[in-house]
């Protein structure tokens, strides 16, 4: 029983050490970051002794205690039988932070009556793809799938694209007038008022948003591009 006792105070102390160490490399990181003028997010110690995860916005590099040497890649943990993505499980977790900051009235929302799942998308009016993902609506809410739209109008703030997304915004009706906009169905009316488009186009940067539909999950699940309502419901369903 002594014996254990010792191997355990010892397991202790070392994890302790270890703690310790971890925090002081963090820190001693950060500063040699900072001298160089490089803003980070977080710094995080990994399971590698000596080496750190530092995020900014939606990437993810590996840094070494003194800052000389840099890994821009993926970490796999191959412990178990299935690979294990370190990097994506850590962006995962920042964007569901981050998408998870939007008030519910700052969405344009499609409401599936029997919701199984709900689903971020960072639309574009003019994107082809986001018109045909729009096109199927009533296929995604018969699904069980509701749809909240962000704007990220990839031409920019000077954009016809980023107009009529405030329009779309501003108008008395956001769900008749945002398909108006996309499918052509009726005249959308030119107006303007307070609106979040601005504010979603910054988030979209902050998560990586590169192109249009970019679909974000509640758990910070990343599905770029276009996926029809079976496809996406499937993927929703295994979703963690």
């Amino acid at each position: 029983m002594k014996k254990i006792s010792k191997i355990l105070s010892l397991l202790a102390i070392l994890s302790f050490t270890s703690g310790l160490l971890a925090k002081e490399g963090v820190a001693k990181l950060e500063e040699v970051l900072l001298q160089r003028g490089m803003q980070v997010d977080a710094i995080d110690s990994t399971a590698i002794p000596g080496l750190y995860a530092v995020r900014e916005g939606s990437r993810v590099f590996y840094f070494s205690v003194d800052g000389r040497f840099l890994i821009h890649g993926e970490m796999y943990d191959l412990i178990s039988g299935e690979p294990e993505n370190l990097t994506e499980k850590s962006l995962k977790s920042v964007r569901k932070e981050l998408i998870n900051t939007v008030p519910e009235n700052e969405f344009i929302i499609f409401k599936a009556k029997n919701e199984q799942y709900r689903i971020n998308i960072f639309t574009d009016i003019d994107c082809g793809y986001c018109r045909k993902l729009h096109s199927e609506m009533d296929d995604y809410l018969a699904a069980g799938i509701t749809i909240k739209y962000l704007f990220f109008p990839r031409a920019g703030l000077a954009s016809d694209a980023y107009k009529k997304a405030v329009s779309v915004w501003c108008a008395d009706d956001q769900n008749k007038a945002i398909t108006t906009a996309k499918m052509g169905t009726g005249i959308l009316e030119n107006k303007s008022c307070k609106n979040p488009v601005a504010a979603h186009m910054k988030l979209g940067e902050q998560l990586g948003v590169r192109g249009t539909p970019m679909m974000i999950t509640e758990t910070g699940t990343v599905f770029p591009g276009y996926m029809p309502a079976k496809q996406l419901a499937k993927a929703l369903s295994l979703d963690k």
